[in-house]
């Protein structure tokens, strides 16, 4: 199985089951990304819609964009919102759901470890956003991934599915940013029920387009 393949599969019991990651980092992003509204949003990575519903109350008009043609099934069903635009797309591809620099804010939730490539999200991010807009970015942290975790689940067979997945440390996220034109606005982690004493499980970073 694919990564669209595995998402398709997973879309029936994604908001049904308990998921760590999932949860902890919809509170990242609440918490990082300053309220609207935004004229224009683009959401990479809206899943089954567990960060869309609070973008589209930001959002002037919101562009929800997926890879996997069920889990955006999902969130549409819940949100049938005139302002909100669902797209299905390869986030690794040229982005023509975005016209360059006329977006204020781009979200980037829990799809990077399935990327090799930062520098294509992060090109094309600096592409479509004006000078001053937001990047925002939030994914299972490096220090998980060096123990081990990764994107899986229970299939209806009763086997637990791997996802393909790549490690980005912290300074490959600060690096890319760098070299596309954004500033670290914030960078934070978050720890399970806030337990600071062992590894963070998400890092999210809000990121600002710099003017030319």
């Amino acid at each position: 199985m694919n990564i669209q393949q595995a998402y398709n599969a997973w879309s029936e019991s994604y908001d049904a089951v308990v998921n760590k990651t999932r949860d902890l980092e919809a509170r990242a992003i609440r918490a990082l990304v300053p309220a609207g509204p935004y004229a224009e949003v683009i959401e990479l990575g809206c899943g089954t819609g567990k960060n869309t519903v609070w973008l589209a109350a930001q959002a002037g008009h919101l562009t929800a964009v997926d890879f996997s043609a069920d889990m955006m099934a999902q969130a549409r069903q819940k949100l049938p919102l005139p302002h909100i635009t669902f797209q299905q797309a390869d986030v690794t591809q040229p982005w023509a759901f975005a016209d360059p620099g006329a977006v204020d804010l781009v979200t980037c939730s829990l799809i990077l470890e399935h990327i090799p490539d930062l520098d294509v999200v992060f090109a094309q991010a600096s592409r479509a956003l004006r000078p001053g807009g937001l990047f925002y970015i939030g994914e299972l942290h490096p220090f998980k991934q060096y123990q081990g975790s990764k994107a899986r689940f229970d299939t209806a067979a009763g086997h637990t599915f791997e996802l393909q997945c790549y490690v980005h440390h912290l300074s490959d996220y600060t690096e890319s940013a760098r070299q596309h034109g954004f500033g670290v606005a914030r960078l934070q982690e978050w720890f399970d029920e806030d337990d600071r004493t062992g590894p963070p499980r998400i890092v999210a970073l809000l990121l600002e387009k710099q003017t030319a």
